[in-house]
């Protein structure tokens, strides 16, 4: 790869129709976020000295979700060579490398773009260059839908026929058309310029450039990747195609670098999930945005973590739920059917069974009992619980914030606690027992008169 400008043209103008959805094709998720945000992320490996996406009418929350790069309107959708005249603007006078990327083509892959720009880079030293285009082909398990590109003996693309008009023995070509392209930005507005609509769309054909360019004379190229990462997103099915590539590749990557997978395929990843080394994660785990977990915990079945920090030596389930704002400190224990919410949980605390805990402040080593909630809303308001450092509280207790627990008191069971607790006390708040004996045999004996 030389040290070639790059230009990136991404297009997203696409209603996508078969999506059957309000929403424009490129931004509906996959791991979490916007299939064209994992393409921008990607092109950003390119360090391009200009990025540039062309979007249709209304698309305001596609030009948001990629700025601070630009766009451009393709008023009419009159194909791909007519949107890449839409950022014509942009390209004018640009003699480094274009490349032309597909919004609902997220997962091509950095070294792959990489690949196909180089073929097409002007070399500076004799004011020459490589290609005026290139292709990135691929060679699908079942090809018989997509365009072949058909390439001389040297192994130079000479021409892209679409499956329909091919001949037999075009049709037993398996290299396939992505799409994606790349252009000696030199030629590139030539070969723009001459595209016409004399088809059966009346469309402008991104793809005629080839021949436009063969016909001058000057070289076309292809470069091959990978069937999984042009996998093109037109249909809810490609969009789980296209979730189960990534979760794939989310699930390897956390293996790679240390984590335990106990049974992969049922764990599921956000794009940021952090994992460090010797984590431990069960079955039917799901990881939503926002989640740091640190060396050495545990994760255990059926739980769900989004927006949370977990630190090392802590044990999480099964069946938990951390939601945004979960601080869960070391060796602590957050158990089943527990959910924690905007709230810090103090290293070595524990939480094993039926708690809420949200918008509060547990100390270290305090132990919350079964059933145990805090009440942080009135209806109208949020408030804090303050649960200080060893700390008792006793099963199916009830605090109600703001309320303070001060160090080493305990709260007995069945308690509705409404009022600061000072350290080291006993706090309790529930009815006397009052028990009646002989009563319940006197019950009986009337019952079974009746």
């Amino acid at each position: 790869m030389t040290d070639t400008p790059i230009a990136v043209v991404i297009l997203a103008a696409g209603k996508g129709t078969r999506m059957k959805s309000g929403l424009p094709k490129v931004m509906h998720r996959i791991a979490g976020r916007p299939m064209i945000a994992h393409l921008i992320d990607t092109v950003s490996e390119l360090s391009p000295e200009k990025v540039t996406v062309v979007v249709g009418p209304g698309m305001d929350n596609v030009a948001d979700a990629v700025a601070p790069h630009s766009t451009c309107l393709q008023e009419t959708r009159d194909g791909t060579g007519g949107a890449v005249k839409a950022a014509r603007a942009e390209l004018e006078g640009f003699e480094g490398t274009v490349l032309v990327l597909y919004g609902d083509t997220p997962l091509v892959r950095a070294e792959t773009m990489r690949a196909a720009a180089a073929v097409c880079a002007p070399r500076t030293d004799d004011n020459d260059g490589g290609a005026a285009v290139s292709v990135l082909g691929f060679r699908p398990a079942h090809f018989h839908q997509y365009g072949r590109l058909i390439t001389n003996e040297e192994g130079g693309l000479e021409a892209i026929v679409e499956a329909k008009d091919a001949s037999p023995e075009e049709l037993e070509v398996n290299l396939c058309n992505s799409g994606v392209m790349a252009f000696d930005g030199r030629h590139l507005i030539g070969l723009l310029d001459r595209l016409d609509t004399n088809n059966a769309k009346n469309e402008y054909y991104l793809t005629e450039t080839v021949a436009l360019a063969r016909g001058d004379g000057l070289p076309a190229a292809v470069v091959e990747g990978e069937e999984d990462e042009l996998l093109g997103v037109n249909s809810r099915a490609d969009l789980a195609l296209a979730e189960a590539v990534v979760q794939d590749a989310l699930r390897a990557r956390a293996m790679e670098n240390g984590a335990t997978l106990v049974a992969p395929d049922t764990v599921w990843f956000h794009h940021d999930t952090r994992l460090g080394r010797d984590v431990i994660v069960g079955p039917n785990v799901v990881f939503g945005p926002g989640v740091n977990v640190a060396d050495g915990v545990e994760i255990r079945a059926f739980s769900h973590l989004e927006g949370a920090t977990v630190e090392s030596g802590a044990v999480i389930g099964p069946y938990a739920r951390l939601r945004p704002g979960a601080k869960i400190g070391a060796d602590a224990h957050v158990g089943n059917f527990v959910e924690i919410k905007n709230a810090d949980l103090g290293a070595g605390a524990k939480a094993n069974h039926l708690s809420y805990i949200g918008d509060a402040d547990v100390g270290a080593r305090t132990n919350i009992g079964a059933g145990t909630i805090t009440c942080n809303y009135d209806g109208f308001g949020k408030y804090r619980t303050t649960i200080g450092n060893a700390a008792f509280i006793g099963s199916n207790s009830a605090l109600v914030a703001p309320v303070t627990i001060g160090d080493g008191a305990i709260v007995a069971a069945g308690s509705t606690i409404s009022r600061d607790v000072e350290a080291d006390a006993l706090a309790i708040e529930r009815a006397p027992q009052d028990d009646k004996p002989g009563w319940a045999a006197k019950f009986r004996k009337l019952k079974s008169k009746g």
